[in-house]
């Protein structure tokens, strides 16, 4: 039996979620699907999530221990829907 310390499966492996949530609640509940193996993928405005600098940064500015707590393991990226121009722009988590 082989042992690893990063588990890759989950029972929602090959479930992808679209996490649009701020605050406290929303971030906690997909950081728990993403735990159970989704791809989850937040979405943020231009300026970024409100909780990004709550807390103090840990090694990045913007980056601070509530927002890495809540996100980590999602992938993010930035939608502005008040330009007409879509453009699609990741950025770092």
């Amino acid at each position: 039996m082989q042992s690893s310390s990063v588990y890759t499966g989950g029972m929602l492996t090959g479930i992808r979620i679209v996490d649009m949530t701020t605050i406290v609640f929303g971030p906690y509940a997909t950081e728990v699907l993403a735990d159970l193996g989704a791809e989850v993928i937040k979405v943020e405005a231009p300026g970024g999530d409100m909780m990004r600098n709550s807390g103090k940064p840990v090694h990045t500015e913007g980056m601070g221990a509530n927002h890495m707590m809540l996100n980590r393991g999602k992938k993010s990226v930035v939608l502005d829907l008040k330009k007409k121009k879509m453009i699609w722009s990741p950025c770092g988590n």
